[in-house]
């Protein structure tokens, strides 16, 4: 897991802390009682922000996750067809630098490597199959881009 030095919140430290090795278990347990099940493999980029504390949050253990991600209560990462009990078909989610899945998003897969692109709003309750570009808005079941976003400029 990146570091997470800007993340504040108690539920972002306990995802730290669920990699120790002497506090892991504790860690996670707490994490599951406050409502959100993000296993230890999932790779966490730097300032990851889980709104409204993360209640509801569900990610897939084959996700990785970039900078600056927002990520709202209800969202769900995972598999379309849980019930074939076949682990190689999905590869993994990937959720790019500084988007936002909001209240209720669920992006699903059944098979290969799905990106919510850099940048990408997914609106509360969308349901997302597949992947997504740069910097787009995404709405609806099954949800459809619905508009763009303005790439930031940045001085670097």
């Amino acid at each position: 897991m990146a570091a997470t030095a800007r993340s504040t919140g108690v539920v972002e430290r306990l995802l730290t802390l669920q990699r120790s090795r002497w506090a892991g278990g504790v860690a996670r347990q707490a994490s599951l009682l406050l409502g959100v099940d993000i296993p230890p493999s999932v790779t966490i980029g730097a300032d990851l922000r889980l709104q409204h504390r993360g209640r509801g949050i569900v990610l897939h253990p084959r996700t990785t996750i970039g900078d600056r991600v927002r990520l709202f209560h209800g969202v769900t990462v995972g598999r379309s067809d849980p019930y074939t009990n076949a682990p190689e078909n999905v590869e993994q989610f990937v959720l790019e630098d500084e988007l936002w899945l909001c209240a209720g998003a669920v992006v699903l897969s059944g098979r290969g490597t799905v990106r919510v692109g850099r940048g990408t709003v997914v609106g509360a309750n969308a349901v997302v199959v597949g992947s997504t570009g740069e910097f787009e808005i995404w709405g609806g079941v099954p949800a459809r881009e619905i508009g763009e976003r303005p790439e930031p400029h940045r001085n670097h």
